[in-house]
Formats: structure tokens, C-alpha cells, sequence
């Protein structure tokens, strides 16, 4: 019998783990190295304070890193991201020129203790960065013609909402009043057909074309629409003043919630289109005028 067994191959083993490099480390690499190119992660730092005590030497930088991290990864909870991580927490830290990795704890009074003003500058910090560089020639022409050749940005304006469930807590007198940690971020509100007791609401500025984020922003329960929807107003504004592009061709796609007359109105001066839900509607001056004028064309199903 001749064996075709290889003499100079030596296997050995070892009783030390070896944890495995997580899937998504090469893209946090690619995506934290594009960030240091384009001085993001320097503007970061100088512009984006927030100092408070218990954070020990962390800074901003540190925090937006992980989270950064935490939303490419596609991890569930930041539980299963850290246990991911923890092993390569010094390389990954690195990769955002960052020495140490903050503990989920440090996180978690970081992210319970941050006001708007920081979160408004890093909304602010990244809008600026994308409009500050242009799209490729063939992205840029992209958009949506109508019949007579006419070019037209169209936004898409969403709320969307996630329900969170609460287990039940045991209430007795020999113990203190409980404290839901979900409560500053949630509050009861509409959960539609998801379950749970409470809820919150993210709305999105999505432009249609080159699927560019422009706008996100969350609000406990049902959220505050209105200001919601201004502010998202805004940011299209900032964006087509900055691709100097005319506002009467930019249209805005609107979510069932935002079909009242009252939040109408506060897009009046942009093109839109929503499913209406409050009648009155039909009242306007301009709708009723517009109901009155003859059809433009007539479809028949020949």
C-alpha cells in the first residue's frame, strides 16, 4: 500500500482562542479610511465639543467611532457588537486614529447625557461634506423629465416607526419607583402593526436619484411632524441652493401622515405629493379652481 500522505506537514494546535476578524472589519477600514481622507474625522474633533464629567479621557471622536462601527457592522444590539469587537478593540480604534475603545457603560452615559446642540453639529458637519463635493458628471444628470424635457429633483420625505416592548416590573412597596431606560427615547404613540407598548419616529430626507441621505431626524412617540417636516424642508432647501437648482422643478414625496391641510401648508412653496387624509383639502381655493378646468386628456382603456 503506497500512502500519499505528505511527511513535511505538521499540524499543531493550541488551547488559546483565536477569535475570528468579524466580516465587516474591512468595510469599517475602507469607510474609516475615506473619513480621515477627507479631514471629517479632524473637522469632528474641532468642531463637535462636548465635555462632562465620568467620560475619563474619551472625547467625541471616540463615541462617533463606535457608533460609526455599530451601523456597518449590521450587529442586532451593541451588545453583540461589542463581544464582536472586544477582541480587536485596539486595531479598530486605530482605524479612527483613536487609542482605546469606550466601554458600553461609558457609551451608554454618553449617549443618555449628549444635548441637541452636539447632535446638531454633526448633522450640520456632515450635510456640509455633502454638498461639498460635487457628484461624477454621469450621477449628477440624473433626475426625473417630464413631457416637455423639464428636468426635476424629487425628495422623498418618510416617517418611519419602531415599537419597543417593555417586560413587566414587579411594583411593591418594598421597592423603589422603576426608572425605563427606553423612556427619554420612546413614549406610547401609534405602533401601527407592530408590537409593543412604545414607539419612536425617524423621519428621512432620501433624494430619489442618487439615493444621498440629506436629512435624518428622531423625535420620542409619534414625533413632532410638523417640525419634522420644516426642518426637512430645509435641508432640501440647503441642498438644491447648493446644486443650483431651481425650487419650482424639486418635488417633494410626502407620507400619509403629512396629507392634512395644515402640514400642506408648510410646503406650499414646493411641489409635492401626498396621500391626503383630512377632506378639507378639497376646500382650497387653488384645488377647487383646478377641479373646475377641463381634463387635460382624455385615457381610455381601448
Amino acid at each position: 500500500m503506497v500512502s500519499i500522505a505528505n511527511g513535511s506537514i505538521r499540524i499543531q494546535t493550541s488551547s488559546e482562542s483565536q477569535p475570528a476578524t468579524p466580516s465587516w472589519l474591512g468595510e469599517v477600514a475602507l469607510v474609516a479610511s475615506h473619513l480621515q481622507k477627507q479631514g471629517i474625522l479632524n473637522k469632528i474633533a474641532e468642531r463637535v465639543r462636548f465635555a462632562r464629567r465620568r467620560f475619563g479621557r474619551y472625547d467625541v471622536l471616540d463615541f462617533v467611532a463606535v457608533l460609526f462601527g455599530y451601523a456597518i457592522s449590521g450587529e442586532r444590539t451593541l451588545e453583540a457588537f461589542y463581544e464582536a469587537v472586544h477582541p480587536f478593540a485596539v486595531p479598530f480604534m486605530a482605524l479612527f486614529g483613536r487609542a482605546s475603545l469606550p466601554a458600553a457603560s461609558t457609551l451608554s452615559r454618553f449617549l443618555a447625557a449628549l444635548p441637541a446642540e452636539p447632535v446638531e453639529a454633526l448633522r450640520t458637519l456632515f450635510l456640509e461634506d455633502l454638498l461639498a463635493r460635487r457628484l461624477s458628471t454621469e450621477e449628477y444628470t440624473a433626475g426625473l423629465w417630464d413631457r416637455q424635457g423639464n428636468r426635476w429633483f424629487v425628495f422623498d420625505v418618510d416617517g418611519t416607526r419602531e415599537a419597543a416592548r417593555q417586560r413587566a416590573l414587579p411594583q411593591t412597596p418594598d421597592r423603589p419607583a422603576p426608572q425605563r431606560r427606553l423612556r427619554p427615547l420612546c413614549a406610547p404613540g401609534y405602533t401601527r402593526r407592530k408590537r409593543g407598548e412604545i414607539v419612536r419616529t425617524r423621519t428621512t430626507v432620501l433624494q430619489m436619484h442618487t439615493h444621498q441621505w440629506v436629512a435624518s431626524i428622531g423625535n420620542p412617540g409619534n414625533g413632532q411632524y410638523r417640525e419634522e417636516l420644516r426642518r426637512a424642508k430645509a435641508a432640501i432647501q440647503t441642498y438644491i441652493k447648493a446644486h443650483d437648482f431651481p425650487a419650482e422643478r424639486t418635488l417633494v414625496r410626502l407620507d400619509g401622515q403629512y396629507g392634512s391641510g395644515a402640514v400642506v401648508a408648510d410646503v406650499s412653496d414646493l411641489s409635492y405629493v401626498t396621500r391626503g387624509k383630512d377632506y378639507k383639502l378639497l376646500d382650497r381655493a387653488d384645488i377647487q379652481a383646478r377641479l373646475h378646468l377641463p381634463a387635460d386628456q382624455h385615457l381610455s382603456s381601448w
